[in-house]
């Protein structure tokens, strides 16, 4: 745990007691101040009540009263399409807001670390698709190179529910939008931003308030070093935003579409190939055409990214490289599951917007491509260039003929559920051919979220592996 200093004795609001609402709710309290907490969710509230926090219905007149800040949970709105009520209140009342990330950024300013000979560094990963990946890859990275390191925020642990990092040590931090737009403080020493598109719009009241919002890690405070995505016109803004021209190697650039000039510092994939360029010279290349956990165009930007970050920190270039041939790769995300008689079966059920459905699709030749569910704003547009490599489609979701309707020409079979979809996908696959769970959709219309939809995929695909 990482205590949250500065609020001794003082009264702090905690709405939201889900896994980072009671990891901030301890880190207060251990910290010495009284946590008033509250949840919609009459089950959340018991939990809380049970572990001896103080709960407050902060929606009631005057639950701000002596109230110093209140901190609130990623997930609950703050702006966009409305605050809510408790937060609203917050406002009426100046009670500042803050989140979990923002106390921990400051928490970390104020401990005393003189007593490290190295002292400690965070990384932080934001950006629209890659970021987990991109951050378990950096972490894994580091782990192989004996650095003691800690992955947390929006993938593994709580930001406050981690250890005190040790002498030298890393954290590296996966950001999404909802953490990045209300932070008080955002003091990486290392921020990466992988690449921007169409999502969670309504959060934030369209794309100018969604990149506002990743934009913010590299406006609070800046980071010593930025690595960024240009793939895309935002990141390609957001660099030259940060640098100050020829000589400045503090912005790294990434890229996994275009061969960068390599005048600055720059690190870029293309054929499957990456490589490193520093001042107008090659410093390094790695091979990535054969790492199974790193399949793609989209991967080889997470495995820029990620080699960046691993530079800035001082690693070697074969140091790198091998450790990202053992990289597994995440679940649910281009995860590969296994293989029979020569069709390959994929788990991609993280790509929920067109976006990255069109980069798992743009990674194999010949696709089986199961697909559906609760479309997001945009469509399917960003996916349709990538539809030569689809043999057949196989709709899943609540609304698949729908859904099926904006596939066009490509052949494609209404399965309505997985079991379905998986069934005919393999009765008609030939070798060669891979079976990708890539969805382009939300999963809410069939199940609670991205990871049980992946994961019915994969107990699907190991009923068929076990009765080979």
């Amino acid at each position: 745990m990482i205590p949250v200093t500065g609020f001794s004795g003082q009264k702090i609001a905690v709405l939201g007691l889900g896994r980072s609402g009671l990891a901030t709710a301890r880190a207060l309290q251990a910290g010495g101040a009284i946590a008033l907490v509250w949840d919609d969710g009459q089950e959340a509230r018991a939990r809380a009540e049970a572990d001896g926090f103080v709960v407050t219905d902060l929606t009631k007149a005057g639950a701000f009263e002596g109230v110093s800040r209140l901190i609130t949970s990623p997930g609950i709105p703050n702006l966009y399409p409305a605050p809510h009520p408790a937060i609203l209140a917050a406002y009426r009342a100046n009670v500042p807001v803050d989140n979990d990330v923002g106390l921990f950024f400051a928490a970390l300013g104020q401990a005393d670390w003189a007593q490290f000979d190295r002292p400690p560094r965070v990384v932080a990963v934001t950006g629209s698709n890659g970021k987990s990946t991109t951050s378990a890859l950096i972490a894994h990275i580091l782990d192989v190179a004996g650095v003691s390191v800690q992955l947390a925020g929006n993938i593994g642990r709580g930001v406050l529910d981690i250890d005190p990092p040790e002498d030298g040590g890393v954290v590296v931090l996966e950001l999404s939008s909802y953490q990045t737009e209300l932070a008080r403080a955002l003091t990486p020493d290392i921020a990466v931003f992988t690449n921007l598109s169409a999502d969670h719009l309504d959060r934030h009241g369209g794309m100018g308030g969604y990149y506002a919002a990743k934009r913010r890690l590299f406006a609070e405070g800046g980071p010593d070093r930025a690595v960024i995505g240009i793939d895309e016109v935002e990141g390609l803004s957001l660099s030259n935003q940060l640098t100050q021209g020829a000589g400045d190697d503090r912005v790294i650039r990434i890229s996994s579409a275009q061969k960068l000039d390599g005048t600055n510092w720059d690190v870029f994939a293309r054929k499957g190939w990456l490589s490193e360029w520093r001042k107008g010279r090659q410093v390094a290349s790695i091979d990535l055409r054969d790492i199974v956990g790193l399949a793609g165009a989209h991967n080889h930007q997470n495995a820029c990214a990620a080699y960046a970050v691993a530079r800035a920190l001082g690693l070697a270039p074969r140091v790198i490289e091998d450790a990202l041939h053992s990289f597994k790769g995440l679940p649910h995300r281009s995860q590969v599951l296994g293989e029979l008689r020569g069709v390959r079966f994929v788990n991609d059920s993280k790509a929920t917007n067109a976006d990255a459905a069109a980069k798992a699709l743009a990674a194999y030749p010949a696709i089986r491509w199961i697909c559906g569910g609760l479309e997001k704003e945009g469509g399917l547009d960003v996916a349709r260039p990538h539809f030569g490599s689809v043999i057949k489609a196989y709709v899943i979701g609540r609304e698949a003929a729908k859904f099926a309707l904006n596939l066009g020409d490509l052949p494609k079979e209404i399965c309505t559920d997985m079991a379905t979809a998986v069934a005919r996908a393999v009765a008609e696959a030939e070798s060669g051919d891979v079976v990708l769970l890539a969805p382009a959709a939300a999963s809410f219309d069939q199940y609670d979220n991205f990871e049980k939809r992946g994961d019915d995929f994969a107990a699907q695909v190991a009923q068929v592996l076990a009765q080979s």
